[in-house]
């Protein structure tokens, strides 16, 4: 039986890679202009972090976190997103000591979660996030925001909507909590099996429920923006503000609540009508209480994560045009074993010099050279055999124009640098 790949994973292949290159170089260069240095993280950390930092009432622990025993009897798991990890290397390397803010951002790094595999959205997939620590204004929300819309408009993106709402801090969090638990107690019966064990719990992950009759009963619940303490509402009329400052078009979506338990305040989505229902490319918000809730100091801090699985996707579905492919420059057709031994050692000159060069591995004929010099999109080939060393010399084809020059052999290469 042929091995594959476990359900909700992908190959990458060589000829999709470059999307990705392409994509990532943009985020590195934007991230750059904003100041944003990078951080790596480990693919696993102690499954406490998570229980304590994502919420124990959230799908991604319940039913989504690969867990495992090591073989010290620890409690592993693999990283279903990247915020925990980050504030987890925040505190644990000390970087609170630093001056503030500290902005990074995490690229390419693998995620893990246990659902049913849809558009965009694997078992495995990688994401690309931005935090920023240690200040509590209004503007860091808005640059955050700003950040991944201007990303998303680099990459050529263009039918999207920005959808923002509050959730609320701690303080006000308590009187949405009661007039929520109140609205959905006369609907229990009406929930979802996990529903219902979140009622007392954390009532507001319910609102975040994917089950349809869930969905339905919460359309009729209070909504956070309608409890926001005067902190709250201060907070997000100034994000509102900026946006407004910039010229950023925003909708107020009250149905935004994440469905992490970390969040406070100011969250937001980015939300693209070019694949179906599950349209969301982007999310984010304020977590000043995670920093606490892992051990530290109370800090401020906002950040976002988007999916790059979902991102490409979202690209291929519009009008986003990516680069070319990277090309061979120089294909060395050769026959002989003379002729190939100065081949193989002219494309090594070339590749020292920065030129992508290549040369025949397989042996084939001087006609099935030149068609595989035409499948890869050589720009030039080079035929070399008995004659042209008889010669000294080697004929050099343009493959986009035609034409052709007769160079000598110890000059190919500065034909080709110069």
């Amino acid at each position: 039986m042929q091995i594959q790949a476990p359900k909700g994973t992908k190959d990458v292949l060589p000829q999709d890679s470059y999307k990705w290159q392409y994509v990532e170089s943009t985020i590195r260069e934007l991230c750059r202009l904003y100041g944003i240095s990078e951080i790596r993280t480990p693919v696993i950390e102690h499954t406490e972090l998570f229980l304590r930092g994502v919420g124990d009432t959230t799908d991604i622990v319940q039913k989504e976190m690969y867990t495992f025993k090591d073989k010290g009897d620890r409690s592993i798991t693999l990283k279903p997103e990247g915020t925990a990890g980050v504030v987890r290397a925040f505190l644990e390397n000390r970087l609170f000591n630093e001056p503030m803010p500290q902005k990074m951002f995490y690229l390419n790094s693998p995620v893990f979660r246990y659902e049913k595999p849809q558009a965009g959205r694997l078992r495995e997939h990688h994401q690309f996030g931005v935090e920023l620590f240690g200040s509590p204004s209004h503007e860091a929300d808005a640059e955050i925001m700003l950040l991944a819309l201007e990303l998303l408009k680099r990459l050529g993106l263009t039918d999207l909507e920005l959808r923002i709402n509050s959730i609320g801090c701690g303080k006000c969090r308590k009187d949405y909590n009661t007039a929520l638990r109140s609205y959905l107690e006369s609907h229990i019966d009406d929930m979802c099996q996990t529903c219902r064990s979140r009622l007392d719990r954390n009532p507001m992950r319910i609102i975040d429920c994917k089950e349809e009759k869930c969905r339905i009963i919460c359309k009729g619940a209070p909504r956070t923006i309608d409890f926001l303490c005067d902190d709250c509402k201060a907070h997000f009329d100034g994000l509102k503000r900026d946006l407004d400052a910039c010229g950023m078009k925003y909708t107020i979506d009250t149905d935004i609540v994440r469905g992490l338990d970390y969040y406070t305040g100011p969250v937001f989505e980015i939300v693209s009508n070019n694949i179906g229902s599950q349209g969301t490319v982007c999310g984010g918000g304020r977590y000043n209480d995670l920093v606490g809730e892992l051990g530290g100091q109370p800090l401020p801090a906002v950040g976002f994560g988007l999916g790059l699985e979902r991102l490409l996707l979202v690209m291929e579905n519009t009008s986003a045009i990516f680069p070319e492919p990277p090309r061979v420059k120089v294909y060395f057709a050769a026959t002989g074993d003379e002729a190939r031994l100065l081949a193989f050692d002219l494309a090594r000159q070339l590749r020292e010099k920065g030129i992508p060069a290549e040369f025949d591995h397989m042996n084939r004929s001087i006609k099935a050279q030149f068609k595989y010099a035409n499948k890869i999109g050589a720009q030039y080939t080079v035929v070399i055999g008995d004659d042209e060393l008889n010669d000294g010399a080697a004929n050099i084809k343009n493959m986009m124009d035609g034409i052709e020059n007769m160079v000598k052999l110890d000059e190919i290469v500065d034909f080709f640098t110069e």
